[in-house]
């Protein structure tokens, strides 16, 4: 039986191995943040002149890759990227994820965008039914918490304030907004929930990945690693 931790290292090295294989030298690749994200950097390393250069969704990511001598590129400066790179809380049937355990949703999301293809990377306590056991990250503007909290709730979440862990310190993503956790929503249409969370004011982004889902699924299980594509 293998651990969390040797599951994320399948994954994270047989993402290496598709992206070595699937995408021509000199390309730029989109990179992820988090744990799964921070073992594929680590295994991406050796291969640093395989691209001309990385765009990363968060702070953490960028230093992380600049210690690997990764140049790292804003996203501005780029049209498209070939491939983008990262893992999710949870993954339906359909490809539909949710992000942003780690708050790094919105520039998550921005660089999925820019993907022709977005290989997700998880392991198999990620895969699920229906979307909503894990609570869904809404990143807001801080003056808008308590209004958007209020429209939250109407949709039947019970909504936390995201605090740093192990303190009362409110967390603040890298722009420099708050994030609302929002439990106890069983997502039976993402695409719909998504679209309906960002039109609430005060809202940048949301974690539910539906509109823009995963095209490759790289999860790590008893058996190995499964490639799944939708």
């Amino acid at each position: 039986m293998f651990t969390q931790d040797q599951l994320k290292q399948m994954v994270a090295d047989a993402a290496k191995d598709e992206v070595l294989k699937n995408m021509a030298p000199g390309g730029i690749l989109g990179i992820g943040t988090g744990s799964t994200a921070n073992l594929f950097i680590d295994a991406l390393a050796p291969h640093q002149k395989h691209f001309s250069g990385v765009v990363s969704s968060s702070q953490a990511s960028t230093d992380r890759l600049k210690k690997h001598g990764f140049i790292v590129l804003d996203s501005n400066a780029v049209t498209g990227l070939p491939m983008y790179v990262d893992g999710a809380d949870e993954i339906n049937p359909a490809g539909h994820m949710l992000k942003g355990g780690g708050g790094a949703l919105t520039r998550e999301k921005i660089v999925a965008q820019l993907a022709h293809s977005f290989i997700c990377i998880c392991d198999a306590s990620k895969e699920v039914d229906v979307i909503g056991k894990f609570p869904i990250p809404v990143e807001v503007i801080p003056m808008a918490q308590a209004q958007v909290t209020r429209f939250l709730e109407e949709l039947g979440g019970k909504v936390s304030l995201r605090k740093v862990k192990g303190s009362d310190q409110v967390f603040v993503t890298d722009n420099q907004a708050w994030i609302l956790d929002v439990a106890g929503l069983n997502v039976v249409d993402p695409v719909r929930m998504e679209s309906e969370i960002n039109q609430i004011p005060g809202v940048i982004c949301n974690g539910l990945f539906a509109r823009r889902k995963a095209d490759v699924l790289l999860i790590g299980g008893a058996n190995g690693v499964r490639r799944q594509t939708y």
